[in-house]
């Protein structure tokens, strides 16, 4: 009898100690519920290229409950430190639905990796010197872009051929295309290209040259040459400034430029710019309205530059 309860004892043991073992490995790689598309992360700069991605978010700031695996949450955190530079252990654990100990875990990874550093109580992005300024810019106003990208998303279909230039929502464009399927992109972004890059089975043509690091991409007489190669179906443009007398305006000479000459090329122009744009300054004029087909932004445009769109035959969306 004492050997049957002694085989039950051992037998009960373990039991507990295999389902133990499964509680520990869903914690430290749970299963994704909600993937849609598996890309190179987007980076900072010019490291972690070999990074999985998160998802494509449809509402900013929104991620998906529940668990996901570990890498892809890791990949999460790193996007919400690109937005909000810091983030509380307690808020990460309560948003991916995990312990603190597991959001710990990730940090400690994230630190390893250059990417972040731990604070009492949460973690900070570690950014150089030369990613801030872009940083900042792309952050601005996020959710404007966000809605923006994703409007201008909707007008790419499987298999295009588009030219995505180098502005702040040019980034979040690229993240908005999280569906479509062999599509070629021409870009002088470094984000862009990245972002784009074995997604969906996507093909890049990159135009190189100086990086500009305050902007992450290239500009000057090589990057248009190259781009200038090529006829894409649409061509998107981040904007810096409008004016309803000069037209888009720009802050930076070679952007300009760079739009300039790749606008005669496209089947169809569309313009990227959010509300805090219209009516401001700029220091070069990149493009007259009726060079443009679209102009995409997230509030109607004020009366002035209303007319002047209309009078242009923009379609505004």
């Amino acid at each position: 009898m004492s050997d049957v309860l002694q085989q039950r004892d051992d037998d009960h043991g373990r039991g507990q100690a295999l389902s133990m073992g499964v509680r520990e490995m869903m914690e430290e790689r749970p299963v994704a519920l909600h993937v849609e598309a598996v890309s190179p992360r987007l980076l900072s700069g010019i490291t972690r290229q070999a990074v999985v991605k998160p998802p494509h978010l449809d509402e900013p700031g929104t991620l998906s409950r529940g668990r996901m695996l570990q890498e892809t949450r890791q990949s999460e955190i790193y996007y919400l430190l690109q937005l909000h530079r810091t983030c509380t252990i307690a808020d990460l654990a309560q948003r991916f639905d995990v312990s603190d100990e597991t959001i710990r875990r990730d940090i400690r990874q994230l630190e390893a990796e250059g990417q972040a550093y731990r604070v009492r109580g949460g973690v900070t992005l570690k950014e150089t010197a030369a990613e801030a300024p872009y940083l900042t810019r792309r952050n601005q106003n996020a959710e404007k872009k966000q809605a923006i990208a994703l409007k201008a998303a909707q007008l790419v279909e499987d298999g295009m051929t588009i030219l995505i230039d180098s502005g702040s929502t040019s980034y979040w464009l690229s993240r908005a295309l999280s569906k479509q399927r062999h599509l070629n992109i021409i870009t002088n972004a470094l984000e862009v290209a990245r972002e784009m890059s074995g997604k969906n089975d996507c093909r890049v043509f990159f135009g190189g040259g100086e990086i500009d690091d305050n902007y992450q991409s290239c500009f000057g007489a090589a990057t248009e040459a190259f781009m200038s190669q090529f006829t894409p179906a649409i061509a998107f443009f981040s904007i810096s400034a409008i004016d309803s007398r000069r037209g888009l305006l720009d802050i930076h000479y070679p952007e300009a430029t760079l739009k300039a000459r790749l606008f005669p090329l496209a089947s169809r122009v569309v313009v990227l710019a959010d509300s805090t744009k219209f009516e401001r300054q700029g220091i070069v004029k990149a493009l007259d309205f009726k060079d443009i087909d679209i102009f995409i932004t997230d509030t109607p445009p004020p009366a002035q530059l209303l007319e002047a769109l209309r009078d242009a035959e923009v379609q505004i969306g």
